[in-house]
């Protein structure tokens, strides 16, 4: 018996038995689940998440202030009280950290009216307020802008005509709409100076179309969520009462 011819045969067996086989997706199927009161609850789901909703939740409802009244973007044309409170309290909250690590001030702040999702109701303000607020996780910067791009700063406010929230900064417009004056403490803008203006990583990064943050002569990244900035100044606070005032204001004819 030629054994050899054997073991040739056994080998090619193994191998092919060895072979890996292919498989091929042929068919998707899938069935509608409707979310609703009627899904019936996994029991041990339930319990393993119920102590962590319920800490998450303590957390949220935890009340560290108090509002006067109901704040809303939409209840001025040029400045709201709510996003005053937000431009004042990122300057309020940022200047220190930015002092610190630079020895040079915060000279204003710019942030985006559509920034602000949601109301402050009148009552307990909690954390949950601020994440309602400002869901997003966007983080205070501060750049520092040449003249020419505050230039540019001042007439995207002008010609944009919109609350978007600033603080520091004064801008009037005349009766027909057009700039009159832009002051920093009573004082004009020197366009011929640099100045360090906080705002966020979203409008640095070009949002709203506010372009001229980049180009810039640095960034300084503070690490500090702008909803942090809320959380931290609300806790500061025993009695919430921004108002509107004359930061941006047009003339009346």
């Amino acid at each position: 018996m030629n054994y050899k011819y054997v073991i040739l045969l056994f080998s090619i067996l193994i191998l092919s038995a060895c072979k890996k086989q292919e498989v091929y997706l042929n068919k998707i199927e899938g069935t509608q689940i409707n979310i609703s009161d009627s899904l019936e609850i996994n029991q041990n789901i339930e319990d393993f998440v119920k102590p962590y909703r319920e800490r998450v939740n303590a957390d949220l409802d935890s009340v560290l202030a108090y509002a006067v009244d109901t704040y809303s973007k939409s209840d001025g044309d040029y400045n709201t009280a709510i996003g005053n409170m937000l431009a004042d309290a990122v300057y309020e909250q940022s200047n220190p950290i930015f002092k610190s690590r630079t020895g040079e001030a915060i000279d204003f702040v710019l942030l985006n009216h559509g920034g602000i999702r949601s109301i402050i109701s009148k009552g307990d303000i909690t954390t949950r307020t601020a994440y309602e607020v400002m869901p997003f996780d966007n983080s205070a910067v501060v750049v520092k802008l040449k003249g020419t791009q505050v230039r540019e700063l001042v007439k995207y406010l002008a010609k944009g005509k919109r609350a978007h929230p600033i603080s520091r900064l004064n801008i009037v417009l005349d009766a027909d709409g057009n700039l009159k004056s832009a002051t920093l403490d009573g004082t004009p803008l020197d366009f011929s100076k640099t100045y360090n203006v906080a705002t966020n990583d979203y409008l640095y990064n070009g949002g709203d179309r506010m372009d001229f943050f980049k180009t810039n002569d640095s960034l300084y990244v503070l690490d500090y969520k702008v909803r942090n900035v809320l959380i931290d100044y609300f806790s500061k606070i025993d009695t919430l009462n921004p108002v509107i005032d004359n930061r941006f204001i047009k003339l009346k004819k």
